[in-house]
């Protein structure tokens, strides 16, 4: 099949869903699907263009040019064809900027789309940002094809539930478009049940699409077990200590001032340090509220061939998501510790996807969400049982050898795009 495929991010642009949808594009021109991508030129860590990119509104590559790693990887019968618009990246803590980039981007990207001579046979948008959707929309009507929505984050639930988006029109004009492009959709595909339930509820049965669940996943071979005593423990001077990790974005969805007041109640324990591994929009208030800490160290966002190594030096890593926020997203961060054969605790709602996968597989501990003496109970107890967190990451090891692969993830949307042309 051809396949138009429209996201925000691509190899060798490091934002996590860029390295998802990578992997997946990569695994369905294994299957033999002729694929041409539209998507923004590599910005996400500085939020600009990164050096060596600019200077150009769009770049085009072709199969026979060097891809990006996770799209090039080994050859298989399909084929890859990238084009690449500037994203307009603009100042990250101004939401009015940010949606007027988003708005110029997918613009650009719908341009980029509908100049395609290529005749497809179905489109993928993903999301967020949910402007994508129209993208792909626009396009699936060009060429009279299905569109198949990929939504890694519920918008505007998440802005809403962290306070982003106050202004009750901007919330029902939002809403609206949110309805308007799961319409338009012939099929939603989520990351877990709580989004599937999510989506479904937006939708009136008669402008229903298929919504399905294929949940992200990570390589478990790329990531593994290893020694604690790593290069990045003696880069940062974490010796011999206990180590407590948030590694990730640092974003208001993330409620990291909770990580700061467990620095604040370890503070007589020399034996454990905190580490927050990271960037983003509230790494500045993350500065100004661990001021003074010695037990918390800032470290900033490390290249990807050394995520294997940064996950194995921490004894204990964090998940943390604001009330209400686990059941409009999914943190992919989750199933890359767990290769790495480490414990989590996560601060989440109950029941969600976060909190199924630590109960099923026995692999860490949940505490309701933005509850301080919960978190800081709960950390307390596992810092002082190396043993149960070592029977955690070996449960959390071998739940993910049998997750999903990406593999399965293109192979899940390889049926769905048969399914939805057949019916055409």
């Amino acid at each position: 099949m051809r396949l138009l495929v429209v996201c925000p991010h691509l190899e060798p642009d490091v934002a996590p869903t860029g390295v998802v949808m990578s992997r997946i594009i990569h695994e369905l021109a294994r299957l033999g699907h002729e694929i041409e991508v539209v998507t923004a030129l590599p910005w996400y860590r500085g939020h600009r263009v990164t050096t060596g990119w600019q200077g150009r509104l769009l770049r085009r590559s072709h199969p026979s040019e060097t891809l990006p790693a996770a799209v090039a990887g080994e050859p298989g019968p399909g084929s890859v064809a990238v084009t690449r618009v500037n994203p307009l990246p603009t100042r990250r803590r101004s939401l009015v900027a940010r949606g007027a980039g988003f708005a110029g981007f997918t613009l650009l990207a719908t341009a980029a789309a509908m100049l395609r001579r290529t005749r497809f046979d179905a489109v993928l948008a993903m999301s967020p940002p949910l402007t994508l959707g129209l993208a792909g929309w626009v396009a699936a009507r060009r060429f009279r094809v299905p569109l198949v929505f990929n939504v890694q984050d519920v918008f505007p639930d998440a802005a809403v539930e962290v306070g982003a988006i106050r202004d009750r029109r901007v919330i029902a004009a939002a809403r609206k478009l949110e309805r308007l492009v799961y319409r338009a959709c012939d099929a939603v595909t989520v990351l877990s049940e709580d989004m599937r339930a999510n989506v479904a509820a937006k939708v009136e049965p008669d402008h229903a699409p298929v919504v399905e669940v294929i949940p992200n996943f990570c390589d478990p071979e790329a990531i593994r077990p290893q020694s604690r005593r790593t290069a990045y423990r003696t880069d940062n001077g974490l010796g011999e200590r206990t180590v407590v990790m948030y590694a990730g974005n640092i974003g208001y969805s993330q409620p990291v001032e909770l990580l700061v007041a467990a620095a604040r109640a370890c503070r007589d324990r020399p034996d454990v340090v905190f580490v927050v591994n990271g960037e983003g929009s509230a790494r500045s208030q993350l500065e100004d509220s661990a001021a003074g800490l010695s037990n918390l160290v800032l470290v900033d966002f490390q290249p990807a061939e050394r995520l294997s190594e940064v996950l194995a030096s921490a004894d204990l890593h964090v998940i943390m998501l604001r009330k209400g926020l686990a059941h409009s997203s999914v943190p992919s961060k989750l199933y890359s510790i767990l290769a790495a054969g480490r414990p989590v605790l996560a601060s989440v709602d109950p029941g969600t996807e976060v909190a199924r996968v630590l109960e099923q597989a026995g692999c860490g501990v949940t505490v309701p969400p933005d509850d301080e003496a919960a978190f800081v109970e709960a950390l307390r107890s596992m810092i002082d049982d190396p043993e149960r967190r070592s029977r955690m990451g070996e449960h959390g090891r071998a739940f993910v050898e049998g997750w999903f692969s990406a593999s399965d993830a293109a192979n899940a949307y390889d049926k769905l795009f048969k399914q939805l042309t057949a019916k055409r």
